[in-house]
């Protein structure tokens, strides 16, 4: 398994060069905090084996099996400079879609900006969204602002999107008006929820790292899974923080993009005062 690598003074960013996958985000003097899943159990399907690898892939919603399962390890066409590369998957004749991620990280900073892509190789339109999802370590918490609004309104502003297999007095779940908090536990009991998430952003806490991902919030575009632009999933091995852009028809030779802002820091001190203080208290929970 072939790995390259993009990094700057305080940041390194690892690849593989035969799947498309990012396998790698540590902080100088710091640790991966991408979850290994290298020995994680196959998914079979009439195409083959799909392997998570695990660390940070792209994927087109909705979800259905096998078409989003299809494997992916091939050798990736890829252009590298200094402060950018580019992983491209060949045509997948299955499904005819071409997958591109590009990684561009900052000069100085411990920031990077991800550009998914997927282009229709096919001669008839896609319907489609594109959706990228990143699998940590367990042990940290996820951070999830919620919507909004004025007390006094009549209309709702909020909707939560549960998956059958989740439970919604899962024991990890820690809701709040302001903030929700999933705590990434060793717990072998899948959970997923999704929300419309006007802030753009999530976040993943683990040992006093905190990172964020940012991304598109479009209130007046139709997302998927009952417009969800973002989720997170948990299972005891990782944790997944999910990004999702609109829904779209993607003509025949035709790309849309999705962006993501990543950013690592040390501490709690970039999050309100009463986020810092929840965090800490459910840590103290352990």
């Amino acid at each position: 398994m072939a790995i390259g690598k993009i990094e700057n003074c305080c940041l390194k960013i690892e690849y593989l060069t035969d799947t498309l996958r990012i396998v790698g985000i540590t902080p100088f003097n710091g640790s991966n905090i991408l979850a290994d899943l290298s020995d994680f159990a196959p998914i079979s399907t009439p195409y083959g084996d799909f392997e998570f690898k695990g660390g940070h892939r792209l994927w087109h919603s909705p979800e259905s099996m096998p078409r989003t399962y299809v494997p992916d390890s091939n050798e990736l066409i890829i252009q590298k400079n200094e402060r950018s590369v580019v992983l491209e998957t060949p045509f997948e004749p299955i499904t005819g879609i071409r997958k591109r991620i590009e990684i561009e990280i900052d000069p100085i900073e411990p920031r990077a900006v991800i550009t998914h892509s997927l282009i229709n190789d096919t001669i008839w339109p896609v319907e489609l969204a594109p959706w990228t999802i990143t699998q940590f370590r367990p042990g940290g918490i996820v951070i999830m602002p919620m919507p909004l609004g004025d007390a006094a309104s009549l209309l709702p502003n909020r909707q939560l999107c549960f998956w059958p297999y989740a439970k919604i007095n899962d024991s990890r779940l820690v809701l709040g008006d302001d903030y929700c908090f999933f705590k990434g536990e060793p717990i072998n009991q899948p959970f997923k929820m999704g929300y419309f998430n006007p802030h753009g952003w999530l976040g993943y806490y683990l040992n006093g790292l905190l990172f964020t991902k940012k991304f598109g919030a479009i209130s007046n575009l139709q997302y998927p899974d009952m417009n969800c632009n973002a989720e997170v999933y948990g299972i005891d091995k990782f944790v997944e923080l999910e990004s999702l852009a609109p829904m779209t028809i993607l003509q025949p030779s035709g790309i849309v993009t999705h962006q993501e802002i990543w950013e690592v820091s040390e501490g709690l001190e970039k999050l309100p005062t009463t986020v810092r203080s929840k965090i800490v208290s459910l840590q103290d929970e352990k």
